[in-house]
């Protein structure tokens, strides 16, 4: 150590030291690293802290209004150009492509992981993969049998269920002002979209019992995200086995004979590939927004998505709706923005209380940890 001394003031003792205790630090330093990306990967509380963190609300509704328009143009390829005229079978393909997907995610590490077992029974995930089947297999069926002016009541008439549903379930109430909002909407969803009500008893059959479904649907995705440590791809890759196990009962019911007849050609299989993907895309988007909003809010989206669409063909295609339906399309555009606005209020209001609550049970904790803490006063004794 003696070149070390005649180099070093103070010896190199110390800078070997110095040098050893700052390693050290790195190395601590990285394992509370991989520590922290551990826990955001590998844990269901940090997966959906990541989801929170990456998908807020409007990222979330935005991805899914993209795929849902995306889908309607691809759905239209395969039923119209393609002539795959099996509903049920097709979201069955939709679901088995998507459940290939989410298990190459799997084996990637890179699929989230789901909470525990026994934080959500059993029942609840297999109510939500069959009211998921009967929700995405009776749309299809009324899509087909009914005209578009009365599967647009149909879907209106999803609102109102979704509002008594939550009730009932889950005592949730929602403003006076919000449920004007609601009407507005609903009332020029159905100026602007209902041209006519043709329908046929079956139709009108398939269309009713696909309402509460589809509200039921809605209510269970966002509240057991909401409710519980899920993200939507760990959620999605426990219920759609139960889905498409009720797809398998549902088919050779409802579609009609054929299947295995159609011309399963390059071109054929290439559109239905493309329909897939991007049903698995709406399945995922449209998870995500009910995580990160609610169903009401996810049903205004899929209105305003109507809307878009109408004007969009009026605006860009020159397509003529009628003045009543451009009467009604600006009524439901206003009574959407208001309650896009009421809902934001409200989330501000809620935050701020929040916010509140926690920052006085903090003080209140601490007062109670320097209460408890307090040694008791020992007064000096008089010497004598």
């Amino acid at each position: 150590m003696g070149i070390w001394d005649s180099i070093l003031p103070g010896g190199g003792r110390r800078f070997i030291k110095r040098k050893d205790s700052d390693a050290g630090e790195a190395g601590r330093a990285l394992e509370e690293l991989r520590g922290s990306l551990y826990n955001d990967f590998h844990t269901s509380e940090g997966a959906k802290r990541q989801q929170q963190r990456l998908c807020g609300p409007i990222v979330a509704l935005t991805f899914n209004f993209v795929v849902a328009v995306g889908i309607i143009m691809a759905n239209k390829m395969v039923m119209g150009t393609v002539g795959f005229n099996f509903p049920v079978a097709l979201s069955l393909i939709h679901y088995l492509f998507a459940l290939a997907l989410m298990a190459v995610l799997k084996a990637l590490y890179l699929l989230p992981i789901a909470p525990p077992s026994k934080s959500t029974p059993f029942s609840s995930l297999f109510a939500l993969g069959a009211v998921m089947s009967f929700s995405t297999g009776l749309a299809n069926i009324s899509l087909k049998h009914n005209s578009v002016g009365f599967y647009q009541m149909a879907k209106i008439a999803v609102t109102p269920t979704i509002v008594v549903a939550e009730f009932i379930l889950f005592k949730k109430k929602v403003s006076l002002r919000k449920v004007i909002m609601l009407v507005v909407v609903s009332f020029g969803v159905a100026i602007a979209t209902v041209t006519d009500l043709e329908f046929n008893v079956f139709g009108a059959c398939v269309a009713l019992a696909w309402i509460i479904p589809s509200a039921v649907n809605k209510i269970l995705w966002s509240n057991l995200q909401q409710s519980g440590n899920w993200t939507a791809l760990a959620l999605m890759w426990k219920t759609t086995p139960i889905t498409i196990f009720f797809f398998i009962v549902l088919m050779p019911l409802l579609d009609p004979p054929g299947l295995l007849s159609f011309n399963w050609d390059f071109k054929n299989s290439s559109a239905i590939i493309i329909s897939a993907l991007f049903g698995f895309l709406l399945q995922w988007s449209g998870a995500l927004a009910l995580g990160a909003t609610s169903a009401l809010a996810h049903v205004v989206l899929g209105q305003f998505k109507t809307i878009v669409i109408m004007l969009s063909g009026y605006l860009v295609f020159k397509s003529d709706p009628g003045f009543t339906s451009l009467c009604g399309a600006v009524i439901a555009l206003a009574g959407m923005s208001v309650y896009t606005y009421l809902g934001m209020k409200e989330s501000a209001t809620s935050g701020r209380r929040n916010s509140l609550n926690s920052r006085q049970n903090s003080h209140l904790m601490k007062s109670k940890v320097i209460v408890d803490g307090e040694k008791p006063e020992t007064r000096p004794m008089d010497s004598v």
